[in-house]
């Protein structure tokens, strides 16, 4: 696994050392998927949260491609630990903040409002849709934010989630990419 594009293009992360496999990385195509589509949105990148994070490397890619700073949130502390020194090497340490905790615990803690989030929860975790919706819903997401949810390719996204509406699904193999965008409110 590798940073694909930006000032850490080439840098090799570390996988997670998760041996129940509910921890699976974002390929490679997958990634430079959901970044060709965020450029192609003018999604904006200034603040970054990485949701169900594994070893970082959604986020890892977003700060490689210009994104000011990164908050990730994952539940597992070898895969937190991972995360930390995946940032040190691409050198993002300073822009990268690792909450250890499950995202439902994590969510109190984050402060401020985020441009763009990406989730990435294990296929089988149930309760992760409530989750993200009780995100999607919260003073998280930021006018105009954007939310990229990688899911299992034989489930079908919700048209909404909290106040953000789906505007695109794009399917790689056993992958699915949804991305969900809040309405900017022009009053």
């Amino acid at each position: 696994m590798r940073v694909i594009a930006g000032s850490a293009k080439g840098r090799r992360l570390k996988g997670p050392r998760d041996r129940s496999g509910r921890t699976r990385p974002s390929s490679d195509l997958v990634r430079g998927a959901v970044f060709s589509a965020l450029a192609s949105m003018g999604a904006d990148m200034s603040r970054v949260l990485d949701l169900y994070a594994g070893s970082g490397a959604l986020g890892i890619e977003a700060l490689s491609r210009g994104a000011g700073s990164c908050d990730f949130v994952e539940r597992d502390s070898s895969a937190c630990a991972v995360i930390k020194e995946n940032l040190a090497v691409t050198g993002f340490a300073g822009q990268g903040k690792v909450f250890c905790a499950p995202v439902a615990r994590a969510l109190p803690r984050l402060q401020g409002t985020y441009t763009l989030l990406l989730a990435d929860p294990p296929y089988e975790d149930r309760e992760a849709a409530a989750v993200l919706v009780q995100v999607a819903a919260s003073a998280l997401v930021g006018e105009g934010a954007v939310l990229v949810l990688e899911h299992s390719a034989r489930e079908e996204p919700r048209g909404e989630l909290g106040r953000l509406s789906l505007v695109s699904v794009r399917r790689h193999g056993d992958s699915a990419v949804s991305i969900y965008r809040q309405e900017v409110n022009d009053c």
